[in-house]
């Protein structure tokens, strides 16, 4: 029992900030926008959080240093993409480079010392009940955000006037602009709470899920992050199955090192990355579902006429 309690809390905690950032980039791309600089927005909220604990900022100010931090990063992404039409794929990259790049440089004096983590939240008598207590009361504070940002995301986008806009913007941004929608402010938008969520990723990563400074920390979570929306055909339910598929793979894996299996060290660690693949290559063989969600106008320029 305890070694499933351990599996279970930590899939969840590993999923998070892929919850987080994939959720950010199923909204960017619903507006037809396609943003690969993921990765470096995380580094940059990562590094923006734990240099605002070391200055001694109270954590929630720290957490929200990493937010503002990832969207600042993408407002670059949107300045690059949206109003120079500088090509989407390229300009992402560009950013993930940035964002490792600046990450490398405000950590370079944090040093190795451990930082105090996020406190796991204590909810009076639900938190020490046996087995429920531990499942499902037993988390940090950004754990049940990102799943309240799951059900909000997911109201918004099939619930509301605006998710539908910012969904036909996505498929047509020429219908939209033609009936009187505002594209381009929107498309910047959702690339700022884009960048937001990854930036929350980042913080999350930084100061509950390592809380140690290590240079390149992300270690290719914001790349995941980008399968994931792919995998999850653009649904915001397949998204949050999807990042605990991953963070379970994750902690099997680590929980196999710890039984010591006779198994190399680095072909474990590589499974989740490799499970990913199987994943994305059997869907991507089935176009039909694909297709079914697929921002139309997803990556392409969009010019407002004149």
């Amino acid at each position: 029992m305890e070694l499933f309690i351990a599996i279970f809390t930590g899939t969840v905690i590993a999923a998070t900030p892929l919850i987080f950032a994939a959720l950010g980039e199923l909204v960017v791309e619903k507006s037809g926008v396609l943003n690969l600089g993921i990765e470096g927005m995380m580094l940059v909220g990562a590094a923006f959080s734990f240099w605002a604990v070391v200055a001694g900022l109270p954590m929630p100010v720290a957490i929200l240093a990493g937010a503002l931090g990832g969207a600042a990063s993408s407002l670059l992404f949107g300045v690059l993409a949206l109003t120079f039409l500088t090509n989407q794929y390229a300009a992402g990259l560009a950013l993930a480079i940035f964002g490792s790049g600046v990450s490398a440089f405000l950590g370079r004096n944090f040093g190795s010392a451990p930082i105090d983590a996020l406190k796991p939240v204590h909810v009076p008598l639900l938190s020490d009940l046996p087995l429920v207590g531990p499942l499902l009361f037993g988390f940090d504070p950004m754990v049940y955000l990102a799943l309240a940002m799951f059900l909000v995301i997911s109201w918004f986008l099939y619930r509301t006037k605006s998710g539908l806009v910012l969904r036909t913007i996505g498929e047509s941004p020429e219908t939209a602009h033609a009936i009187g929608y505002p594209v381009v402010k929107i498309r910047y938008i959702a690339v700022l709470f884009g960048g937001l969520m990854a930036g929350l990723a980042g913080a999350y990563l930084s100061v509950a899920y390592t809380p140690l400074w290590v240079e390149n920390m992300t270690a290719g979570k914001g790349w995941i992050s980008l399968a994931l929306v792919v995998f999850a055909t653009w649904r915001p339910l397949r998204v949050l199955i999807g990042a605990w598929l991953f963070g379970g793979m994750t902690i099997l894996q680590l929980q196999g090192q710890a039984l010591g299996l006779s198994v190399p060290s680095e072909l474990l660690s590589a499974l989740p990355y490799f499970a990913t693949i199987v994943v994305l290559v059997i869907i991507s063989q089935n176009r039909q579902i694909l297709a079914l969600h697929f921002p139309a106008s997803l990556a392409k320029p969009f010019r407002p006429a004149t």
